[in-house]
């Protein structure tokens, strides 16, 4: 009996690691696909953005009836509305804003420093304990961010030749600033409703704040321009790059402890660094080994300290990207 209960829980954590692989994955290749498709000239970023919205909101409606329903009152519609100003409007939005004028490799990095951001937002707001280690990882992580966004840009942008690589990283910070706003805000909110609740009223209401944006780039786009290419690359936004790798976290972390789930994010730059250097978009160099090892030395010392447990749990339920 105990034999094939271990085995059963075995199994339970292999799929919920290869779970969360696949959902870094996807998330680390986001960021070169994207790239590829705004550098086409087709697309400005708000339309990609909206198009993206659109498609990952249908999915989530979609998925919504095949769960358990749930009632959402009237006073959370309007937390949800709030909610998704961070983390789809300007999370989602400043993302593929700063990536057309940044590289994949920088936007990935910095979008690990989340943990970084939520503590000093906590200090502020909530009046966050710091200790020694917690001032040590701030310190690292604020160097090595600092050092990414001033000097890690060699071949930063194929869009504008990489002459905004700089507002383009300091775009890419404010988004993950908007998804750091929310994982402290929200913290207890997450709790009450199912990731595709919560995701299906976000993204709607998130489309519907950006369309207010958008709504003059996507009558200028000019569609009998896309090739297969494109309609792929955007495909992959919609369906891997956003729904299917939600619905794979969820799977992950459902199956496998949270510290280990977390050490998937340190992922996603390695994904996206390999890719965008295979396709020509990006290369390494020594000052970015020197950020990635900076940022990626303090989140480690903010996350193992303890005190961002809860943001850390939060963290499980819904994701950056």
């Amino acid at each position: 009996m105990s034999v094939t209960l271990n085995k059963t829980r075995g199994l339970s954590q292999f799929s919920g690691h290869i779970a969360l692989f696949g959902a870094s994955a996807m998330w680390g290749l986001l960021s070169p696909v994207a790239k590829l498709l705004l550098s086409a000239g087709v697309f400005t970023p708000l339309a990609v953005n909206d198009l993206r919205l659109l498609g990952a909101m249908m999915l989530f409606w979609i998925a919504s009836f095949f769960c358990p329903r749930e009632r959402v009152s009237f006073s959370d519609l309007f937390r949800l509305f709030l909610a998704s100003q961070l983390v789809i409007v300007i999370n989602q939005g400043c993302f593929l804003w700063g990536l057309s004028m940044s590289s994949p490799v920088d936007a990935s990095i910095i979008s690990t420093a989340v943990p970084l951001l939520a503590l000093i937002l906590g200090v502020i707001f909530f009046n966050e304990v710091l200790t020694g280690r917690k001032i040590l990882g701030i310190a690292f992580g604020a160097g090595g961010a600092v050092l990414l966004i001033l000097g890690g840009h060699s071949q930063s942008s194929v869009v504008d030749g990489g002459n905004h690589a700089l507002m383009g990283n300091l775009l890419v910070v404010l988004a993950e600033t908007g998804y750091a706003s929310y994982l402290v805000f929200y913290k207890d909110f997450l709790k009450k409703y199912s990731l595709v609740t919560i995701m299906k009223w976000m993204f709607t209401f998130g489309f519907i704040t950006l369309l207010f944006f958008s709504w003059k780039d996507l009558l200028q786009t000019h569609w009998s321009n896309l090739n297969w290419k494109l309609w792929l690359e955007l495909g992959y936004l919609i369906v891997f790059g956003t729904f299917v790798s939600y619905m794979l976290l969820v799977v992950g972390q459902k199956r496998v402890e949270p510290v280990v789930a977390g050490v998937y994010n340190y992922f996603q730059p390695l994904v996206a660094a390999l890719v965008a250097i295979a396709w020509g978009l990006d290369s390494f160099n020594g000052i970015k080994v020197a950020a990635v090892g900076l940022v990626f030395a303090g989140v480690y010392l903010v996350s193992s300290s303890g005190v961002l447990e809860p943001l850390a749990e939060k963290r499980r339920r819904v994701p950056v990207r």
